[in-house]
């Protein structure tokens, strides 16, 4: 594409021409249109000019991203890192599609090459790209697992009927216990969580999905030793409000880290996985740039757990932690 033609274009016709691009990639409905809404937010609630010049700089990542970050503030009321880290995959990819039979080389500094260098892929293993049909699929196969399905079903009758609440430090106790041996979490010392967690008066903050409770749960003193219990507070929270608070573990941070290195779906480090605000995040971008928004976080939940299963099992000689 000609850059400077491309620039005087309309918004429109720009649309429309990726658009048509996307269709001829065989990508899902859902996917080409949230591509081609959020690849634009730049033009829509900036302008067209910090539009072209974030694309066509050199510093692209670093000019975009703050350009981003002004134009979130002053239009956004959501989650900014994540729409920034959602918004930045789109248009990285737009700059690849219009710089890809251009007669200009795409321009990029030092700095910005460091940043966008491949990372290295396990080319042995070939994952099915997320679908809906691929999640229907798993989604099905989870209601065949009889071990699982009828311990998630013991797990919501404990959490929602028997032990909704988290006042009386013997219910959470149980709670605990109970996650800690499903789960195999491997926490030693299960009474001084209980307590901890009894401490954070969490009740008011579960039923309203702050994500930031997560964070405060993990972190404990057991002894003279601080503890990080991070994929067990993933699971204590998401057992009682499962829609707000996906469970983090070993397998799905495997298949986010598979799909961020094979598709760019969301810009973030290894180590975001393990900050559960940034980790939601990630997983609300997984779901939007595959164009799988039909499904809650809890079915996506179920479906990249037994991907990551499947795909990505356990070294056994190493022990699991589950944090």
């Amino acid at each position: 594409m000609d850059i400077e033609k491309a620039k005087a274009l309309s918004f429109d016709k720009v649309r429309s021409i990726y658009k048509t691009y996307l269709q001829s990639q065989d990508l899902a409905k859902n996917t080409i249109q949230t591509a081609s809404v959020d690849t634009f937010y730049l033009w829509r609630k900036g302008s067209h000019d910090v539009f072209w010049d974030a694309l066509t700089t050199s510093t692209f990542e670093t000019t975009t991203k703050a350009a981003l970050l002004k134009t979130l503030e002053e239009n956004s009321t959501g989650n900014i890192s994540s729409l920034i880290n959602s918004y930045m995959a789109h248009l990285r990819k737009f700059r690849r599609f219009i710089y890809s039979d251009s007669d200009v080389e795409m321009p990029v500094s030092k700095l910005d090459r460091q940043a966008i260098a491949p990372r290295k892929k396990k080319l042995d293993i070939e994952v099915p790209s997320p679908t809906s049909e691929q999640v229907k699929f798993y989604l099905n196969k989870w209601a065949t697992l009889e071990n699982y399905h009828l311990q998630e079903n013991a797990l919501d009758k404990l959490f929602f009927r028997l032990c909704p609440n988290n006042t009386d430090i013997s219910d959470i106790l149980l709670k605990a216990t109970t996650l800690n041996d499903f789960y195999s979490t491997n926490i030693f010392s299960i009474y001084p969580v209980a307590k901890h967690i009894w401490s954070l008066d969490i009740d008011a903050r579960l039923k309203a999905g702050d994500v930031t409770l997560v964070g405060e749960i993990q972190l404990i003193m057991i002894g003279a030793a601080k503890k990080n219990f991070y994929s067990f507070a993933t699971k204590y929270c998401s057992h009682h409000n499962p829609l707000d608070y996906p469970i983090y573990d070993s397998y799905v941070d495997k298949v986010l880290r598979y799909f961020r290195n094979r598709d760019d779906f969301s810009d973030f480090a290894d180590g975001d996985l393990k900050n559960y605000v940034r980790f939601k995040g990630i997983l609300t971008d997984f779901r939007s740039f595959y164009g799988l928004e039909q499904y809650n976080l809890k079915q996506i939940d179920k479906y990249v757990w037994q991907l990551g299963k499947g795909y990505f099992p356990k070294n056994y000689n190493k022990k699991d932690k589950g944090v």
